[in-house]
């Protein structure tokens, strides 16, 4: 297993600066995750610096709250891959999980998934659902509909929610969910062993703003092993 291709290092404060993107992406480089995700508007600060190498850019569309329109996030989407992107993580309207409107989440992941893959199949999908406010059967019901979509990641969490990736969801998410789509893990996950855990436990990516530590601690438990 190579721990870095597990990690889509993340930097989505809205106060960064441009030399403090672009120093994230540098410093990057020499631990080869599988994606840097950051914010749409700072997308032109790191895709210069990521090409030739193998980590991927990320984006987020409909960021945090989901409750932009299906249309909005359409645009998001195009002009998000307009700018270079690979990677899309897309957060469903929170608002129509609370009332169980799941025609309605069916339609908008279907459109955003389209858009993607019409685009460029290369492209890949994850969709948020925000696990914390969701009840059992909301994550099962949801989850379905990622299957049924064909998308490529159902990750936990914004990490802006009340809480982030709890390990329980994302095992009730595994059985659902089986080998594809893959999960994805995100917020409050902070250190190497939250991350072994949600890996353990089925997550396929961990979406931190704490790679450099995660990887760091796993070097420094290697080390001492030998």
């Amino acid at each position: 297993m190579k721990l870095e291709k597990y990690i889509d290092n993340t930097i989505l404060k809205p106060n960064g600066t441009k030399l403090e993107i672009q120093k994230f992406a540098k410093d990057s480089l020499s631990y080869d995750f599988a994606t840097l995700c950051v914010l749409p508007g700072h997308i032109e600060y790191i895709r210069d610096i990521l090409k030739g190498s193998d980590i991927k850019v990320a984006t987020v569309v409909g960021f945090p709250l989901g409750l932009n329109t299906i249309e909005t996030k359409v645009f998001e989407t195009k002009d998000a891959i307009k700018n270079g992107v690979h990677e899309i993580d897309m957060v469903i309207n929170i608002s129509w999980a609370q009332d169980k409107e799941y025609n309605l989440i069916n339609d908008e992941i279907k459109k955003i998934y389209n858009t993607t893959k019409d685009l460029d199949e290369s492209i890949l999908l994850k969709v948020i659902i925000e696990t914390c406010y969701l009840d059992k059967s909301g994550i099962i019901e949801i989850c379905r509909i990622c299957k049924d979509i064909g998308v490529d990641y159902v990750k936990t969490s914004t990490g802006f929610g009340t809480a982030g990736a709890q390990i329980e969801d994302v095992i009730l998410m595994k059985e659902i969910l089986g080998d594809s789509p893959q999960i994805k893990a995100s917020g409050g996950i902070r250190s190497y062993e939250d991350a072994k855990r949600f890996i353990d436990g089925g997550a396929k990516r961990i979406g931190t703003s704490n790679g450099f530590a995660i990887i760091d601690g796993y070097n420094k438990l290697n080390s001492k092993a030998y």
